[in-house]
This record gives C-alpha cells, sequence and structure tokens, in this order.
C-alpha cells in the first residue's frame, strides 16, 4: 500500500507545472510542507515491516529528492521567463531610481522661516484665492487703487455692487496679516509664507506668480528700531555677518512710514560690481511701521498697539544667494538646473 502511494505521489510531482510563483508556493506547501503529502508519508513510515524499510526509504527519499528538483526548475524557468522582459511594464520608472533634492525655492524658503522661527515668529497660512476685503480693503488701498485693475490682477469673480467682495488670486500674503489681526490680539509675531499672483509679463526677472513671505510684528511700544535690528539680524544669518543693510524711504498703502531694504553686495563685498549695478548695493524686501487704520480695519487699537510688518520675495533672495541669472528657471523643471542643488539641500 505505501509504495503504491509513494509511485502515484512521484508521478504527481514529475507532472506539477506552474504559472506564477504564487503557483509554485503552493505547491511546496502540498507536498513538501509539516502537514504536506510527503510528510504524511513519511508517518506512515512507522508501520512498514522491517524486511521492507530499507525500500521504502529509498523510494521516499527519491520522491522528496524529486518534489525539491523539480520545484526548483520551476523556479529557474520562472526566473528566466521575467528575464525575457515577458510581463514588465515598460512605462515604469527605470532603476535605480536617483535620489532627488529639494527645489532650491524650498530649501530657501526653509532657511528663511528658520531663520525668523529663531527670533520667536510662527508661521500663519490662508487661502490664496481670496476676496478683496482681506486683500486690498484691510490693508488701506483705495477704491480706485491700480492694484485693484483687472490688468494688474487675477480676478475669479467680480461684484459690482461692492468691490470688497471681488474673489481673486491673492497678489501678496498680507490677507493672511488681516485673517490673523481681525481673530487675535496683541502680542501678534507671526510670518506668512505663500504663492502670490500677479498680473506680470514674463521674463528673466519677474513671473505671473512667485513666493513671497511677509511678517508682522503687533505690540505695545514697538518702534522702527525693533524693525530695523530684525532685518540686520535677518540679514546676516542669510548672507553673512559682514552683510550691512541700508533703508530708504519708499511707500506703501498699509505701512506708514515706510522703507525699501538693501544689502551690500556680497559678491563684490560693496565696491560694485555689475550684479549690483556698480552700486554696491541690492534691494531685497519691503517693510515699515504698520499703518493706524490698517490696525483699526483689524480691530485693533492703535493708540495701544503698534507694530511693524516687512515682505521679501522668495525668489528674489534665491538669485541672491545662488545668482541665478534667469527667474523661469525656477518653475520650468528642468533637471539639469535642479541637480546643482543637491550639494545645498
Amino acid at each position: 500500500m505505501i509504495l503504491d502511494k509513494i509511485a502515484s505521489l512521484l508521478e504527481e510531482v514529475k507532472e506539477m507545472k506552474a504559472a506564477n510563483a504564487e503557483e509554485i508556493e503552493a505547491l511546496r506547501l502540498k507536498y513538501l510542507s509539516k502537514k504536506g503529502e510527503i510528510n504524511a508519508v513519511m508517518a506512515d513510515f512507522r508501520t512498514v515491516p522491517a524486511e521492507q524499510k530499507k525500500e521504502v526509504g529509498m523510494k521516499i527519499n527519491e520522491l522528496k529528492q524529486t518534489a525539491l528538483e523539480r520545484l526548483n526548475a520551476l523556479r529557474d524557468a520562472l526566473d528566466t521567463q521575467e528575464d525575457n522582459g515577458q510581463g514588465i511594464d515598460l512605462t515604469r520608472t527605470a532603476y535605480p531610481v536617483e535620489l532627488g533634492t529639494r527645489h532650491p525655492l524650498t530649501i530657501v524658503k526653509n532657511e528663511i522661516i528658520d531663520i525668523f522661527s529663531r527670533m520667536g515668529f510662527t508661521l500663519a497660512d490662508g487661502p490664496e484665492v481670496e476676496d478683496d476685503l482681506h486683500v486690498f480693503t484691510k490693508m488701506n488701498f483705495a477704491a480706485d487703487h491700480p492694484a485693484r485693475d483687472m490688468q494688474d490682477t487675477f480676478f475669479v469673480e467680480q461684484n459690482p455692487n461692492d468691490v470688497t467682495k471681488n474673489i481673486l488670486l491673492r497678489s501678496h500674503t498680507s490677507s493672511v496679516q488681516a485673517r490673523v489681526m481681525e481673530t487675535s490680539q496683541p502680542p501678534i509675531r507671526i510670518i506668512c509664507p505663500g504663492r502670490v499672483y500677479r498680473n506680470e509679463a514674463i521674463t528673466a526677472r519677474a513671473h505671473c506668480f512667485f513666493h513671497q513671505i511677509e511678517g508682522l510684528y503687533i505690540d505695545k511700544n514697538v518702534s522702527f528700531t525693533d524693525l530695523k535690528q530684525v532685518l540686520l539680524t535677518f540679514a546676516r544669518e542669510m548672507f553673512g555677518a559682514d552683510t550691512k543693510i541700508r533703508l530708504r524711504p519708499s511707500y506703501f498703502p498699509f505701512t506708514e512710514p515706510s522703507a525699501e531694504m538693501d544689502i551690500s553686495c556680497h559678491i563684490c563685498g560693496g565696491k560694485g560690481c555689475g550684479f549690483c549695478k556698480h552700486t554696491g548695493w541690492v534691494e531685497i524686501l519691503g517693510c515699515g511701521m504698520v499703518d493706524p487704520n490698517v490696525l483699526e480695519l483689524c480691530g485693533i487699537d492703535s493708540k495701544v498697539y503698534t507694530g511693524y510688518a516687512f515682505g521679501l520675495g522668495v525668489e528674489r533672495i534665491t538669485n541672491l544667494k545662488y545668482q541665478v541669472s534667469d527667474l523661469r528657471l525656477f518653475s520650468e523643471n528642468d533637471v539639469r538646473f535642479l541637480e546643482e542643488f543637491e550639494a545645498a539641500n
């Protein structure tokens, strides 16, 4: 009886076939696992008469060896089939996949955030599709300000009866400051990073979208001196300890007094070169003391609190830091350009 069973199993294992790895594993479990057919025969070996044990033992070993060889042959055949390209998705990414890097704008943005975070500023965020109320009205823009013109700003929806309800792509992250001020009371110390949109002609120096980081600090007895010291600290952390700054009078609807800030050219050390147009200075941001009208429009008592605000373009800082000559390179996704920043990551 046991010899007949062994002979039957031997014929079965010699005829084993499998189309994939799952079927091969199923065959292994059927014949060679602890609860498999061959193990069951070996358990019956105890009942074999002594004079037959040698013959039966040899047959069991032959059965087990044949099963192992057949399973290995099936595995080799499957591997050869895969090597011949059958079943391979030719559209998948080639291997090995190379390790990428962060985008240069992300690298610089994170560095700027880190610098201001160490000075006590926290992150604030808001929607990119905004209403006129937060983008312009609460920032003290006049109803007929040119920035509200369709030629200057990307409007999504206009309301002819109430300009404050116009819907647009935000042209600066000041809208985030407005939302924070109307829902919080001082002290407020925030930075607002994000993408903004303006209807600009796309050139090497300008684009219809770019990235901004604006800062806001409101508390009692905040002065222009505080603003200057924070910006000097930022410039030296970002561009080096020898960096100098200068503030030039300017105008913004939401700050008074207002200023443009320049840094000493880190390429020529302030001596004058083509990069700084031989002035020794490069403009990097705008700033000023928050206009009392802005505080009042956002529900903050301007007789008790004062504050400062500043805004800088991440692309401009990245241009200065890595001497990128064309702003369009940041959004063209040219891998050759992006690979240059692997060491900076």
